[in-house]
């Protein structure tokens, strides 16, 4: 136990170091966290903090949900669907292009039928805890493009449940068609009560764990958070899509102001785990053979990046930069693609899966929070004919 805690220290402090040394010369802090745990792992040479990284499982999926809950308490259920049509098509023409391209990038390989789907999926979605963490520390919660962003990734992850319950007899979780079914029926059955209990339920929620005292208030606010994760990671959903539909419920209630304020150190010290956490799983020695194909995806996945950013900013009548703060905020892959691959290859699928989803990850990982912090400096090589007549934006300069 002590030698645990002796760790965790360690890694806490290593994870403020880095980002501070990050804050210094204007990067952003994810990427420096993701490497902290690369460092310290035991794929790397040097001090070996955490010999598995399933060591800070449970830690590092508390950053996750604290994440996806904070941020759930930043737009009600009114401010994700306000989008309408235009939300949906923005969401559609992502996901259309991202996975299609995955889908044939995957058959391309030639590694597979199954391992292609994976390779869809994993190329497909984006990582919600990235994007969340980016609004956050590049404060752009405010910005016009932001709600289109949420709403994308919101959609994404619906996708990613109704996907993973798909996938279920190529990856073992379903021997039947029968049990696929099923599996996709619950599913989708707990994303629609989840969403009437947000639109019918949110005060009834709020009493329920409301308190004067801040410590009885934070204890009903966790044990929401983790109980309503918990029962989506059973049922086959995204545990960050049901911590995402708890801070929901609580949007818009009188508690809701409360609760943010109490959450935010959570959220910022178990996030940090989070990616920590992520950097420890990262092997950099089999990266070797798989190196081309996921050039190949971290490519065509920058590319179709900006053509769909571009491509929803117009559908919405937004402006350039709008357009480069869209392309690379949602540009990010993370977590459900490393979970994806965890599950393929306990199914059996090809090994080369795992290097090819590391590099792909980590690439864009770290690449989409700098191509996001300066987002409106390369905004400025986009014609401006492409987009409405509207006044161009102030925020044209990288941050500092």
């Amino acid at each position: 136990m002590g030698r645990d805690l002796v760790v965790l220290g360690i890694a806490f402090l290593l994870a403020g170091v880095f980002a501070r040394a990050a804050r210094g010369i204007g990067l952003p802090t994810i990427p420096v966290f993701m490497a902290a745990g690369i460092l310290v792992g035991p794929n790397t040479p040097g001090p070996v903090l955490f010999r598995d990284p399933d060591e800070l499982k449970l830690l590092a999926t508390f950053g996750l949900i604290f994440l996806l809950f904070y941020l759930g308490l930043e737009f009600s259920l009114g401010d994700i669907t306000a989008g309408g049509r235009r939300l949906l098509l923005s969401a559609g023409i992502y996901l259309a292009t991202n996975v299609g391209a995955g889908l044939a990038l995957g058959f391309a390989i030639g590694w597979g039928t199954p391992e292609a789907f994976v390779i869809a999926g994993a190329t497909g979605i984006s990582s919600s805890a990235i994007v969340t963490k980016l609004l956050i520390e590049l404060r752009r919660l405010a910005n016009p493009e932001t709600r289109l962003i949420l709403g994308i990734i919101v959609i994404e992850d619906l996708f990613l449940a109704l996907y993973l319950a798909a996938l279920a007899p190529l990856l073992g979780d379903a021997d039947t068609t029968r049990d696929a079914v099923v599996l996709f029926g619950g599913a989708f059955a707990f994303l629609v009560a989840l969403f009437l209990v947000a639109r019918f339920g949110g005060q009834i929620v709020s009493r329920l764990i409301d308190a004067r005292d801040d410590e009885l208030l934070t204890l009903g606010f966790v044990g929401l958070a983790l109980l309503v994760a918990g029962i989506a990671y059973q049922l086959g959903v995204s545990d960050a899509i049901g911590a995402f539909m708890a801070g929901v419920l609580l949007a818009g209630t009188a508690v809701a102001r409360r609760v943010e304020r109490l959450v935010m150190p959570l959220r910022d010290a178990f996030g940090a785990l989070f990616f920590f956490s992520f950097g420890l799983a990262i092997d950099p020695r089999d990266f070797g053979s798989v190196v081309v194909p996921a050039a190949a995806a971290v490519t065509v996945s920058l590319a179709l990046a900006v053509v769909a950013g571009t491509t929803a900013a117009r559908i919405n009548g937004l402006d350039r930069v709008s357009a480069a703060n869209i392309a690379f905020s949602v540009l990010a892959r993370g977590e459900f693609a490393l979970i994806l691959v965890t599950l393929a290859i306990a199914a059996g699928l090809d090994a080369r899966l795992v290097p090819f989803v590391g590099i792909y990850v980590l690439t864009l990982a770290t690449a989409s929070p700098i191509l996001a912090a300066y987002a409106p400096r390369i905004a400025e090589v986009i014609p401006p004919r492409w987009f409405p007549a509207r006044g161009e934006r102030a925020d044209t300069a990288a941050p500092r």
